[in-house]
């Protein structure tokens, strides 16, 4: 399994493609057809759901679906997984987040990340956005990992895992190309006159990335190199000289 680095997330968080529950759920969400035979059965597209977890203020049963356009919070020591047309997501604990609704009921346009974090996968599209209290993602096909630190006044924490990414914090702008976890900082207030500033890969691993990519028939951008890069934030796959991350590189 992958090197990991832990800020303010305990190990079962980040290991939860592990449990039994998770993949027989996944299992079970696979060989019932995932996300197309849920769309035509009009059944649930929760994968798992452990702990607990509301949607428009009402708490979320297992046969229960969520549609974009619903507000979605999670309990302590909760975690939430589910597909909506061609993204799947996992929800951590004590999380709220709103996805907005796109061209149809199964399109999200919008994931508004208010505390808590999620991983996600997406499938190919345009004009979606990722929104947190720091940080505006606008993406396309990728895999991120979004999380908001309550304790630093809402400073926000993004990694393209995988994908391109445009990143803007404040008067900062960026466009994230990566193959292998490029991430960043939205500061609440400016560092060195920056709004967007070089993170490390904190709190998520490649596995979660692979299994929620599997859901909705994907396979991550190390899969399909079928090699791994160096886990350090820079997001390439390969380490040469003069390598810069892109928020050292900013266009105002």
């Amino acid at each position: 399994m992958t090197q990991h680095s832990l800020d303010g997330r305990r190990e079962h968080e980040v290991l939860w493609f592990q449990r039994r529950s998770f993949l027989q759920a996944a299992a079970a969400w696979t060989s019932m057809g995932g996300i197309a035979a849920a769309q035509a059965q009009s059944r649930s597209n929760v994968v798992e759901l452990v702990g607990d977890a509301t949607v428009n203020g009402r708490r979320l049963l297992s046969q229960q679906g969520i549609q974009s356009g619903d507000e979605v919070v999670t309990g302590p020591e909760s975690r939430l997984i589910f597909v909506i047309g061609n993204s799947a997501f996992h929800v951590r604990q004590n999380s709220r987040m709103t996805v907005e609704r796109g061209a149809s009921i199964n399109a999200v346009s919008l994931l508004r990340l208010v505390t808590g974090a999620v991983v996600s996968v997406w499938g190919k599209g345009s004009s979606r956005q990722i929104v947190t209290p720091t940080i505006t993602a606008g993406i396309r096909g990728t895999g991120v990992y979004t999380e908001v630190f309550e304790d630093q006044g809402g400073r926000s924490y993004f990694c393209n895992c995988y994908g391109t990414v445009d990143m803007s914090a404040g008067r900062d702008k960026a466009v994230s190309r990566a193959d292998y976890h490029q991430a960043f900082w939205g500061e609440v207030q400016p560092k060195d006159g920056r709004s967007l500033t070089p993170a490390k890969a904190i709190n998520h691993t490649d596995e979660e990335l692979e299994y929620l990519a599997r859901l909705v028939d994907q396979r991550t951008a190390w899969e399909l190199l079928g090699r791994k890069g160096v886990k350090d934030g820079k997001g390439y796959m390969d380490e040469t000289g003069g390598q810069r991350h892109p928020a050292d590189t900013l266009n105002r």
